[in-house]
């Protein structure tokens, strides 16, 4: 068991009385900030907050002496990223009153809103729960939303497999009521006896943990990047199980060498429902009991793998499932990309992939994402790619969307480099920026994209993505050309990730500005057509010719 000294936040969360702390007086008496108790800053995550300030604003509120312009940001807890009409309409409206009113789309697969007072939280959360919709779990020491394969055209069992979101995600929720105490009801609804939790007990986990399911041949969801990946396995039609991988992480810190980015290792298979919430619920308690809880930085599961290796957690879990792993099963992954625009999948239905560039959902965008949801002729699915699938539309309903795609002229002449973008938030909000991420990558794939076509390149699928920090929010440690923030203006160049993400990039140049950076991709596109052999993309030429050549 873990015997380092805790950090802080330990003692925070032990003496939190089951996560409440007092938040409520933080909210409802505190009138003199628009931020929360010190130590309430660490529990509101649980709740599915984070405290955030303005950034863009910091100096000029200080010259007035005034304190920091804070508001919150509310992730929604959506395991497997699907909601319907109706509540997409809670969505818009609630955002169309608190906030700022802008829909930002996350990485997995579900909701945010930022810009939320803090007098506003109780009203914000009451009217989400008023649609059956929550943020419980959504940030925080805990298991969080659980994503999975997006598009049904994946596989005719899409929609079975898909289910297994919903029971991870309900199967590893806190016991603890407070989210409702303080936010939605503000009285007991149970009696403190019935929230025993034999799971997090009063330590929870000693970091954030995140759960993957892929459905080859897609790996949209970047599975390895996740603590415990699920790979779907499919014999003639059906689900026979899933292979199981551990320790996926991508931060680090920079300037410390004991932080690294870490691939999941597969484990082996399992062949039941049964046994799959066994095993995620026991990884779980693994990593509750063994995790580094004195330096925060090094207790991501990755670590507690390694230290214990992936041969000691394997026999430390299979020890508490009670039974043994099968061998791992065969399987391919051949892309990555969502599915654009309009595809017929086996049941005969439409789906439709909307582009929304980083998952910032733009005025166009919503007013027309609006405007369908009154019809309720659709779901909403939320991509790991930060974009939005438009699912279940009939034969005779999809003339209707296409006639609503151009009234708010949604624009479907998009790159192939920007279709495969992704960033963060990143400034102004994210407390952790170094640099811009979501505000500036467009900018630079515009001014990319001309060196595509001057190299003959602007039809390759390149997965380009950026984050503000090493802590990679943006999945930037799994794609073909990354950048991490180190200061403003200025970005470490990672290269060498392979097209389906299973393989880490590495940095090839450090701290570029944006000339410098242009000048680095025009060098290493030119190498890449000059050099490449058949069939080779930019991220296995660039592994070749830059990290393993010698």
């Amino acid at each position: 068991m873990s015997t380092e000294k805790q950090s802080p936040i330990e003692g925070i969360k032990i003496k939190s009385d089951g996560l409440r702390g007092t938040l409520k007086e933080s909210i409802t008496l505190d009138n003199h900030t628009g931020n929360v108790r010190p130590d309430d800053e660490a529990l509101v995550k649980f709740h599915g907050m984070y405290v955030q300030d303005d950034r863009d604003r910091r100096e000029e509120r200080a010259q007035k002496k005034l304190d920091k312009l804070y508001s919150f940001m509310i992730r929604l807890r959506i395991p497997g990223g699907i909601i319907d009409a109706d509540k997409w309409l809670a969505i818009h409206e609630t955002s169309e009153e608190y906030g700022t009113g802008i829909l930002k789309i996350t990485t997995r697969q579900t909701i945010q809103l930022h810009g939320i007072l803090k007098h506003e939280l109780r009203p914000t959360l009451q009217s989400f729960d008023k649609a059956k919709l929550d943020s419980i779990a959504a940030c925080g020491d805990v298991n969080r939303n659980v994503i999975v394969s997006s598009h049904p055209l994946v596989s005719p069992i899409h929609q079975s497999i898909h289910a297994y979101a919903d029971k991870l995600s309900k199967h590893l929720l806190p016991k603890t009521q407070a989210y409702y105490e303080i936010f939605v009801d503000n009285e007991k609804i149970y009696e403190r006896e019935t929230e025993k939790d034999d799971l997090y007990e009063d330590r929870y986990l000693p970091r954030k943990f995140k759960i993957a399911i892929a459905i080859p041949p897609t790996n949209d969801v970047d599975v390895f990047a996740n603590d415990l990946g699920l790979i779907a396995i499919i014999e003639n039609d059906k689900l026979i199980g899933f292979n199981v991988a551990i320790g996926g992480g991508l931060s680090t810190t920079h300037g410390n060498p004991n932080t690294y980015s870490r691939l999941a290792s597969e484990i082996g298979f399992v062949d039941s429902e049964e046994k799959v919430l066994k095993l995620a619920y026991e990884v779980l308690t693994i990593q509750r009991d063994y995790g580094n809880r004195g330096d925060r930085k090094l207790a991501r599961l990755k670590y507690t793998v390694d230290k214990l290796t992936v041969d000691g957690f394997k026999a430390e879990l299979e020890k508490r499932i009670g039974f043994k792993l099968e061998p791992s099963k065969a399987y391919q992954f051949t892309e990555r990309s969502d599915n654009y625009y309009w595809h017929q999948v086996h049941n005969g239905s439409w789906y439709y992939t909307l582009f929304v560039e980083n998952g910032a959902v733009k005025p166009n965008q919503k007013a027309f994402l609006h405007e369908l949801a009154l019809l309720r002729i659709n779901n909403f699915i939320f991509t790991a790619n930060q974009n939005l699938l438009l699912g279940e539309i009939s034969s005779e309903n999809k003339q209707i969307v296409e006639n609503l795609l151009q009234k708010h002229q949604i624009n479907d002449d998009i790159s192939e480099l920007r279709k495969n973008s992704m960033a963060c938030v990143a400034l102004p909000t994210c407390p952790l920026a170094l640099a811009e991420a979501q505000r500036y990558l467009p900018e630079l794939v515009t001014k990319i994209e001309p060196l595509l076509a001057k190299h003959n390149l602007q039809n390759d699928d390149i997965t380009i993505r950026m984050t503000g920090c090493p802590n990679g929010c943006g999945r930037s440690y799994v794609s073909e050309i990354g950048f991490v923030g180190t200061a403003a203006g200025q970005y470490n160049l990672m290269l060498g990730g392979d097209r389906y993400g299973v393989r880490l990039n590495k940095i090839y140049k450090e701290k570029l500005y944006e000339n410098e950076i242009l000048e680095e991709l025009d060098l290493v596109f030119d190498n890449y057509i000059k050099e490449r052999i058949p069939y080779e993309t930019l991220g296995d030429y660039t592994n070749r010719k830059y990290f393993t050549a010698n």
